[in-house]
């Protein structure tokens, strides 16, 4: 049976038939969350994503007897390469069926085109940024996933180390149960958090109200928070005007902690939103005719997911304990909501600090995951 490789043209209905792979491969699984297709056509569209100003991609989708059977992309992030002096290339948005040369004839077109750019090492699945999902799933697959993260079937893992590529990071997921009311040691801390370092939490009275006075400032914060994180690519003034535009607008203020020191400068973050993996699996990607209604539904109706998005502490703030006082604010309003628990989402098994703070609460790990690298 032959096996041939296309390259995708970045043309928009290209790039749709290209993300479309992933939600038709795994349209019978309950636990895969699909991205929306007008949203990830646009990051993967040079002009729609402004991570193209530093970045270079190529996609490739592999057909067995004329029927796709995966897709993957190659990316250069030259941001990165500056930062680390290392000259690597990321794949990502990678899925496939479990078929060794089909595998090989897509890795095999990654690794030519990066060698051909100067490269020197591949690793993955990871984004154009940070802001994309990372890693290949290695533990919990019956696990409902979120929407920030990557699903795939336990074989990929095989499939990567088939080819000899090894473990390059690791990252462990948690499940946080909400409880009845915000433990009484966690709210001391924060006091005590709050006296010690002369910090507090804001109340914005319109989404208008927060974007002009902190705005920029929030990404800002996440550049500094992130910036010594693995692989990190700092955000760019027009990324962060592209997720500003993108992301604020659905934000629920009581989803939203704000937390600034004495002169009112933002010290810390944390963005947190109603799981929409539900609506989007109910929707396979399309935003119309109905799947606007599910997302709608989630965001606005009765939710008992509630997924931590985004939390970011100035680096000098990181070992003052300022998450609680972000927690001890936002742990009301899941109440509230009624939400059950809390999606961590991925956080590097390296960063002891950050899974600390779930001491106080009922918690489970109950996925991980990994990228993985070779040489080229």
């Amino acid at each position: 049976m032959a096996i041939e490789i296309r390259e995708i043209p970045m043309k928009r209905s290209a790039v749709r038939r290209f993300v479309k792979f992933a939600i038709d491969l795994y349209e019978d699984n309950d636990c895969y969350v699909p991205a929306l297709v007008m949203d990830e056509t646009d990051t993967l569209m040079p002009d729609k994503n402004p991570a193209f100003d530093f970045c270079e991609a190529r996609y490739f989708m592999a057909y067995r007897d004329g029927r796709a059977a995966g897709r993957i992309a190659a990316i250069i992030n030259r941001q990165v390469i500056e930062r680390t002096g290392e000259n690597v290339m990321r794949f990502g948005f990678a899925d496939f069926i479990d078929d060794d040369e089909v595998v090989d004839a897509l890795f095999k077109a990654v690794k030519e085109w990066g060698r051909a750019k100067g490269m020197t090492k591949l690793v993955g699945p990871l984004g154009f940024t940070d802001m994309d999902r990372e890693g290949v799933l290695t533990d919990g697959y019956d696990q409902l996933g979120t929407m920030a993260t990557n699903y795939n079937h336990p074989y990929y893992v095989r499939q990567l180390e088939r080819m000899a590529m090894t473990r390059d990071a690791e990252w462990v997921e948690f499940k946080v149960m909400v409880p009845e009311a915000v433990p009484e040691r966690y709210a001391r801390l924060a006091e005590i958090v709050a006296k010690r370092s002369n910090v507090r939490c804001l109340t914005f009275k319109s989404i208008k109200e927060l974007v002009a006075r902190y705005g920029h400032d929030l990404f800002r914060l996440v550049n500094e928070a992130y910036d010594s994180l693995y692989g990190y690519s700092p955000l760019s003034e027009k990324q962060i005007d592209h997720y500003l535009k993108m992301y604020i607008p659905i934000v629920r203020l009581e989803n939203l902690s704000v937390v600034v020191d004495e002169n009112d400068k933002l010290v810390g973050l944390g963005l947190v939103m109603p799981s929409l993996s539900r609506a989007l699996i109910r929707c396979r990607g399309r935003l119309f005719p109905t799947g606007w209604y599910h997302l709608l539904k989630a965001l606005k109706g009765k939710n008992d997911i509630v997924d931590l998005l985004l939390v970011a502490v100035k680096p000098e703030y990181q070992s003052k304990g300022v998450n609680a006082l972000i927690f001890n604010q936002l742990i009301p309003t899941f109440i509230k909501c009624g939400y059950v628990w809390a999606e961590t989402n991925p956080e590097l098994v390296v960063n002891q600090r950050v899974q600390s703070q779930w001491q106080y609460f009922d918690y489970t790990q109950h996925r991980s995951r990994a990228t993985y690298s070779t040489t080229l």
